[in-house]
């Protein structure tokens, strides 16, 4: 019952593909002077740079438990995640609406915009890339869900992350195109100045998104719902259980620490007694590897 998306594969097709188009766009913005195009620079920079930030925070997630991390590190990525949505606000959004407020009051006319459009076209394509890689890995584990429900549930921050700059950015290449096109067909530098704000709003917009969902995940959220009723049914099922009174999850990046209080079927002996719970606990790790914790409190039948 785990649904395993590899988040780290769509982070190295978001990684490779940024890579190239920031070194395509900032040529092409120096070449060209286009306001726009340094702005969608900017925001490739920031991307690369904020999918080694989560290649790292994937590696530090992976620390085996510690006398002083006693539950493992995994939350690491989520305080990574946060850092990239900031990230993605300061260097992102920010600065493209300076550069587009800078641009308003300084208009500086565009040279060879034939040169920008084409690298907008490059930068569509490999974004493009990046986006089916991320949109791969989000099918399999979204189980019909629609897009918007799976970005409110999902407790993988990473791919989130990721889903939501790809969007950005091939949102950004859109305005960045209709910007240098309008400024090319009525030769007013005005529209570029608009077309550089135009990103930096829609930046700042993701980026606040991104983190009002990983905020949750840093201050202490569960397996999304339809993980947490899998569970309960399994245990629900099983026939040395009576009664399930309480059960509690905590999402820790790709682990799970589960804790469950049940009402025992009777077992004739307390050696009995925790073979049956020996076996509920091996039943749930079976289903979900995904358990890395898992405290049983049982509790004797009438």
């Amino acid at each position: 019952m785990a649904h395993g998306a590899d988040s780290v594969k769509s982070i190295l097709y978001a990684l490779g593909a940024n890579s190239a188009i920031f070194l395509a766009k900032l040529a092409a913005a120096l070449y060209t002077g286009s306001g726009a195009m340094l702005a969608e620079a900017v925001h490739s920079l920031a991307d690369a740079g904020n999918q080694g930030l989560l290649l790292f925070g994937h590696k530090v997630a992976k620390s085996p438990p510690s006398p002083d991390y006693p539950l493992g590190r995994g939350k690491e990525i989520y305080f990574w995640s946060f850092i990239v949505a900031l990230i993605l606000f300061s260097m992102g959004g920010l600065f493209s609406m300076y550069e587009g407020w800078h641009k308003l009051h300084a208009a500086e006319p565009l040279t060879r915009p034939y040169i920008a459009l084409g690298v907008l076209i490059f930068a569509i394509a490999a974004e493009s890339v990046s986006l089916w890689g991320c949109l791969r890995e989000v099918n399999k584990e979204r189980r019909g869900r629609s897009y918007y429900r799976w970005f409110r549930e999902t407790r993988n921050s990473s791919l989130l992350v990721v889903f939501g700059e790809d969007i950005a950015a091939l949102l950004g290449l859109v305005f960045a195109a209709l910007a240098i096109s309008a400024t090319m067909i009525t030769g007013n530098p005005l529209f570029d100045a608009l077309g550089t704000m135009a990103i930096g709003v829609l930046l700042i917009l993701v980026a606040f998104f991104i983190g009002l969902e990983v905020k949750s995940l840093l201050v202490g959220q569960g397996v999304d719902p339809a993980t947490k009723e899998e569970m309960l049914t399994l245990l629900q099922n099983r026939p040395e259980i009576h009664t399930i009174y309480n059960m509690l999850t905590l999402q820790m990046g790709d682990d799970v620490v589960l804790a469950v209080k049940a009402k025992m079927n009777p077992a004739g002996s307390e050696e009995q007694m925790v073979k049956n719970i020996n076996t509920c606990e091996a039943a749930l790790r079976a289903a979900f590897p995904q358990v890395l914790w898992l405290f049983f409190e049982p509790d004797l039948s009438e």
